[in-house]
């Protein structure tokens, strides 16, 4: 009997060092999922979004974990890349959603993902919250799918106004890729508040390219000869600098006009003083920026090397979005469906959420209700708040 018992203890031993002790409980944990772009056309929004991630689970994990009723949590995040294309998206939702048993997904941040993933998200019945899909679709009639940001009906007549009333632009020009739902759809929402302001036609030339194109030089002389006051372009931060910098080139001397997509921390080092004393509307303001807000960027900053954009700090709410309709659900059953039903009810009925993108409070569609903030960019190169635009 003796010998068996030690026989015992040593394979117990032997079994601890593998599996860190015999016997013990391993802590319970929630597997959120990421579906953000790491590699592909914008791996910096897929770098900002991981960046606020990680330093959200530091902080809640080094404190003990996430209380859920009268159980505490470890955060595991999983991040897929989606490598900014559709179909890798919606194969990262499944993944993620089949294969992982993620609670729930952030992301993915750009439409042309999100709007093809949230119907993965939401006929699977898993949340999904969009930190930086603006265009419709995303949401629309699917009840698991939110997101973090305003939408785009309300900044194209953001942008309208803007252009209005800061420069006198009674002709507009567009220049936006056509095959591609955040900035084709937001070009269309401009253009028909601009012309609801200055009437038929006032948007003289509406010029289009499709994915991939890097010259747009004929698309620019036909807004050059248009005579448009302001020239309006949607586009993201790799595709600005080229735009910017050919209409400079071709003579082009009038404001420029951007929207969100432009507010990576990459859009400077690409587009130079070309791109200084422009306008863009977008969700937040680094420079300036006070309590909760100047907290996330300097600790992000100083961990990082950067100040954190526009898609670090609308990730960083929509996690804090998604902790607090977890929570809100008084507890986790450990069935996955009846979980993730659960914290989708609760997200639809958040209200007052104070994030640090500003305020917000859900739409019976998923989507938030808050306000758009105008960026001018300095001589400096800096994202200075110019203006607040606010539902009506």
């Amino acid at each position: 009997m003796r010998r068996g018992l030690l026989i015992g203890i040593i394979c117990c031993l032997a079994v601890g060092l593998i599996f860190s002790g015999c016997g013990k409980k391993e802590e319970p944990k929630i597997k959120i999922g990421f579906n953000i772009p790491l590699t592909g056309d914008i791996p910096k929004v897929g770098e900002g979004s991981k960046f606020a991630a990680e330093m959200f689970k530091a902080d809640i994990n080094s404190a003990g974990g996430l209380k859920v009723g009268d159980k505490s949590y470890q955060l595991e995040f999983i991040y897929e890349d989606n490598e900014s294309k559709a179909q890798s998206a919606t194969a990262a939702a499944l993944k993620l959603i089949t294969q992982d048993d993620v609670l729930a997904i952030i992301g993915p941040q750009s439409s042309k993902q999100a709007v093809p993933s949230g119907e993965i998200c939401n006929a699977n019945k898993t949340p999904m919250i969009s930190p930086w899909s603006t265009n419709p679709n995303t949401t629309k009639d699917r009840p698991y799918v939110f997101r973090g940001c305003f939408l785009d009906p309300f900044q194209g007549p953001v942008a309208a106004n803007f252009a209005t009333e800061e420069f006198g632009a009674k002709k507009a020009a567009v220049l936006f890729d056509v095959a591609s739902d955040y900035p084709k759809g937001l070009a269309e929402f401009f253009k028909g508040a601009f012309e609801k302001i200055h009437g038929s036609g006032s948007v003289a030339a509406f010029e289009t390219f499709t994915t991939k194109d890097r010259d747009f030089s004929a698309q620019l002389t036909n807004i050059i000869k248009s005579d448009a006051d302001i020239l309006f372009t949607p586009q993201y931060y790799d595709e600005v600098p080229l735009i910017v910098k050919q209409a400079r080139e071709l003579g082009w001397t009038k404001p420029i006009l951007g929207s969100d997509s432009w507010g990576s921390a990459e859009l400077m080092n690409l587009c130079g003083d070309d791109c200084k004393g422009s306008f863009f509307s977008t969700h937040y303001a680094a420079a300036g920026a006070k309590g909760a807000t100047k907290e996330f960027i300097d600790r992000y900053k100083e961990k990082y090397g950067y100040v954190p954009d526009d898609v670090g700090a609308l990730t960083w709410d929509s996690i804090r979005l998604l902790v607090q309709a977890i929570q809100n659900t008084g507890g986790l059953t450990g069935d996955l469906q009846k979980d993730r039903d659960a914290i989708k009810d609760q997200l639809a009925q958040i209200k007052d959420f104070a994030g640090i993108t500003g305020n917000m409070t859900f739409t019976p569609d998923g989507d938030p209700v808050k306000c758009a903030v105008i960026v001018k960019i300095s001589q400096a190169g800096d994202f200075e708040f110019y203006k607040s635009v606010c539902p009506q």
